[in-house]
């Protein structure tokens, strides 16, 4: 077998393993069965492509995605790897020469869908093929309690039976308890040594906002905080997906839809320009992104609030894979629990599985309205403790708390007096004193509570609802047209027994950074280098018909023009600059840096 770390540094161009990669490696390398757990952007892919370059015979990657493996395959083939992926998109003549290439032993890795993977013709193949490794990508999709069911997923234990001297790793960057329990269960790997990583994210800055007018917000905070960066806008609905693109554009960004009403042309297309261009923002709703292997997206923004901490981890890990800074946004509002709710409610899922993802719900609405440190409680969820971050908009603008007793039993005395029949939307109108249609048909104005509550503006009101909802004090009846009901928990507050605080309605700084900026060029020259550079690797990615990233990630450039190596030897030594990569690209770079220096 070769060494690890040798392959580390002259196939990949990195210098040292991460975290546990290492023992990963070793461990699978070895025989042994192994579940990984690691974040997004922390080199789950290593823990199995090094060792199927150790090992004798042909490594199978099961990948859910034909994005995601044409991706790998790219980028492996610009390192000299030999893969290849099977797909739907690939045609017979293809197909035949790459069961060719892996009978014949010169095939290092490939890559295939579960569906196909399961059909009696490909495991027939298999047989024939020496086999050095099984890797499983995207595991959590084995699970009923995941939030990417796959039933295909939950078959491939088989691969056990069938293949039981061949070491099998199964990978995911999301997955609570449960559904680290179902992928040991489901996928055989009952005696696997489980590596756990920290699912921290420490180049991620959080930062979530109060809906008013999601379009504007969104804009004010693509252009103020990362104009012309790759990034994805994650809406609910395809009819918000094609609205946000369209108001994107019109602004000056380039940005593409995408969602399943899409054309299928279309979808590869747009998924295309946004994995091979730069500065492409893709508007999408949750069927886009999983396993989208594109490590430069700079933020990634939700408009709407996702169902659960495991989907909002998943979606906001998309952003900075690269470990440079990156952004995760969110603009929420009590209509994003309520369409939720209602989504789960009425969805065809057993009624314990309803309430399992109700509670999701539940601890993604208390993320989005705590007041303390939002990466401390997003791996809270996922059984991690951590100190405060200093570097999350809570942590870097602490909300201070206020007293909020006396509005909270206005507000409580409201909902108790309108009956409890009524939606968040009525009750505020009571409290401020509107006249409206529906108030003179209810006869509301007379109620003692219409006009109490004239302190507060309406967004100001609707805030103090979610805390409460969150809080648990107050439940939205989906059978009863979204009313406010009151739970046993508020009576001491209605009684004086309780003090209740709350966080204040935060006023935007849309004209300013709400985070650290990365602000690394500090001079014209670095400038000119940096576009130099970024024009010459988009040409030879054209020349190679593969993504910008896979010859050069933007943390290479970016080295290259901060340590401006001075000869090949320095040259070497920069990150992701591997042996082939330093032979094909050596002389380019040089003379780009040479040009450079004598620019001054």
């Amino acid at each position: 077998m070769q060494n690890a770390l040798t392959l580390l540094s002259s196939v990949f161009g990195y210098p040292a393993f991460r975290g546990e990669q290492e023992a990963i490696v070793n461990h699978v390398a070895g025989g042994g069965h192994a579940l990984v757990l690691m974040p997004t952007g922390g080199g789950k892919s290593l823990c199995y492509q090094i060792p199927a370059l150790m090992r004798d015979g042909m490594a199978l990657v099961v990948s859910p995605l034909i994005a995601l493996m044409q991706d790998q395959v790219a980028a492996l083939t610009e390192l000299g790897v030999a893969a290849a992926c099977l797909n739907s998109a690939t045609s017979p003549d293809e197909a035949r020469d790459i069961a060719r290439r892996a009978r014949a032993g010169t095939l290092d890795l490939l890559y295939v869908a579960p569906e196909r993977l399961l059909t009696p013709r490909f495991l027939a193949f298999l047989d024939s093929v020496p086999l050095s490794l099984l890797a499983i990508d995207e595991a959590h999709c084995v699970s009923h309690w995941g939030h990417d069911f796959r039933p295909e997923y939950q078959q491939l234990g088989m691969l056990a039976e069938r293949f039981p001297q061949v070491p099998r790793i199964a990978l995911t960057a999301t997955a609570d308890q449960q559904t680290r329990e179902d992928i040991l269960h489901y996928l055989k790997l009952s005696d696997a040594r489980v590596f756990l990583s920290s699912f921290d994210r420490p180049n991620l800055f959080y930062q979530v906002l109060e809906k008013h007018n999601a379009k504007k917000q969104v804009l004010a905070f693509i252009q103020n905080e990362h104009p012309g960066a790759s990034g994805i806008v994650y809406c609910l609905s395809r009819k918000r997906v094609e609205d946000m693109a369209q108001w994107l554009v019109e602004n000056g960004i380039r940005a593409l839809p995408y969602h399943a009403g899409l054309g299928h042309d279309v979808r590869e297309r747009n998924q295309r320009d946004f994995i091979r261009e730069e500065g492409v923002v893709m508007v999408a709703t949750l069927a886009f992104g999983m396993g989208i292997d594109k490590p430069d997206v700079r933020f990634v923004a939700h408009v709407d609030m996702p169902k659960s901490p495991e989907n909002f981890y998943q979606e906001s890990g998309r952003a900075g894979r690269d470990g440079l800074p990156a952004t995760s946004w969110m603009c929420y509002g009590l209509n994003d629990v309520v369409q939720l709710s209602g989504m789960i409610q009425n969805s065809e899922m057993a009624d314990l599985q309803k309430q399992v993802e109700l509670g999701k719900l539940d601890a993604m609405l208390a993320f989005c309205e705590t007041p303390g440190c939002r990466r401390q409680h997003i791996l809270k969820f996922f059984g991690e403790d951590s100190a405060p971050c200093g570097h999350c908009d809570n942590c870097l603008h602490p909300p201070v708390l206020y007293d909020a007793t006396l509005p909270v039993r206005k507000l409580l005395s409201c909902i108790y007096r309108v009956g409890q029949r009524f939606a968040a939307s009525h009750v505020v109108d009571v409290l401020m004193g509107k006249m409206t249609p529906l108030m003179e048909g209810t006869r509301h104005h007379d109620l003692p509570t219409f006009g109490v509550g004239k302190e507060f503006n309406q967004r100001q009101w609707r805030s103090v609802i979610r805390q409460l909802v969150a809080r648990k004090l107050v439940e939205v009846d989906l059978a009863r047209g979204q009313s406010l009901v009151l739970t046993a928990g508020c009576r001491p507050l209605l009684k004086g027994e309780e003090l209740i605080y709350l966080r204040p309605l935060a006023a935007e700084k849309t004209g300013a950074r709400q985070g650290p900026a990365d602000r690394w060029l500090r001079t014209e020259r670095e400038e000119r280098l940096w576009q130099a550079l970024r024009r010459w690797r988009k040409e030879r990615a054209d020349e190679h018909n593969v993504p910008a990233y896979a010859v050069f990630s933007d943390k290479t450039l970016r080295e290259l023009v901060e340590r401006r190596p001075a000869d090949l030897r320095e040259l070497g030594r920069i990150h992701g600059l591997g042996e082939l990569k330093l032979a094909r690209y050596g002389g380019d770079l040089m003379t780009l840096l040479k040009d450079s220096r004598e620019e001054g």
